[in-house]
């Protein structure tokens, strides 16, 4: 079940920053979203598979993502690769650890364990190359 269908056809209705999230763990993904949305950015999301993502990239361009590495459809590898090849950066959030990541070409992504505190998400976001939200 995708959570928020009609906030993921949204983004870029606003001048804020559009984030895409996607967890498959929906009070965490919740949770992302109100820190996010707080402090000016607009959210796509969350949405909890791969399949889920891909299918709204196909029509859509968010500025940045957080993504779950394990999803309710496997890992978010296929999407990952999907966002790289369009420049749009992104984080990985996950309980898993990063040495998952080898062999997955993500060696240059930031890569947070759960549970981590809100300001190192916040962090973590503030460091991808995109610009910040709107001021409040």
């Amino acid at each position: 079940m995708e959570s928020y269908q009609t906030n993921a056809q949204s983004c870029g209705t606003s001048a804020a920053p559009c984030c895409l999230i996607v967890e498959d763990q929906v009070l965490i993904g919740m949770s992302v979203e109100a820190y996010l949305e707080e402090i000016g950015y607009e959210v796509v999301g969350p949405l909890t598979s791969s399949k889920a993502a891909l299918d709204w990239l196909e029509e859509n361009t968010p500025d940045f993502a957080i993504l779950d590495y394990a999803l309710a459809d496997g890992s978010c590898s296929n999407l990952a690769a999907v966002l790289k090849a369009r420049h749009v950066p992104f984080v990985i959030y996950s309980g898993h650890p990063r040495s998952l990541d080898e062999g997955l070409e993500m060696q240059d992504v930031p890569w947070i364990e759960k549970p981590a505190a809100r300001m190192e998400i916040i962090k973590a976001i503030e460091r991808l190359p995109v610009r910040g939200p709107l001021p409040r």
